[in-house]
C-alpha cells in the first residue's frame, strides 16, 4: 500500500484539478486513468467546446467526490479498485 501522505496528496491534487480543470480531464491523468482523461480531453476539444460544460460538470462532481472521501476510502475506490468514472 502507498503511504498515507502519498494518498492524501494524490487525492488533493485530483480533487482540485477535477474542480478547476474538469473539462480537460486533468484529474483523470493525475490518478493514472489515461484512457478516461483522453476521452474527456478529446470530447472537450473535438466538439469545439460544446461538450466542455458537460465534461466540466463531471469533473466538478468527481473532484468533490474525491475530496469528500477519507484517505482509506479514496485508496480503496480509486487506487486499488481502479474505478474510472464516478
Amino acid at each position: 500500500m502507498t503511504s498515507n501522505s502519498d494518498i492524501s496528496g494524490k487525492k488533493l491534487a485530483a480533487g482540485i484539478c477535477g474542480i478547476l480543470l474538469g473539462a480537460l480531464g486533468i484529474h483523470k491523468f493525475v490518478l493514472g486513468y489515461n484512457t478516461e482523461g483522453l476521452i474527456m480531453l478529446l470530447l472537450s476539444l473535438l466538439t469545439c467546446g460544446l461538450a466542455a460544460p458537460v465534461m466540466g460538470m463531471i469533473g466538478l462532481i468527481e473532484g468533490i467526490m474525491y475530496l469528500s472521501k477519507s484517505d482509506q476510502e479514496f485508496y480503496n475506490t480509486y487506487i486499488a479498485a481502479k474505478k474510472g468514472w464516478f
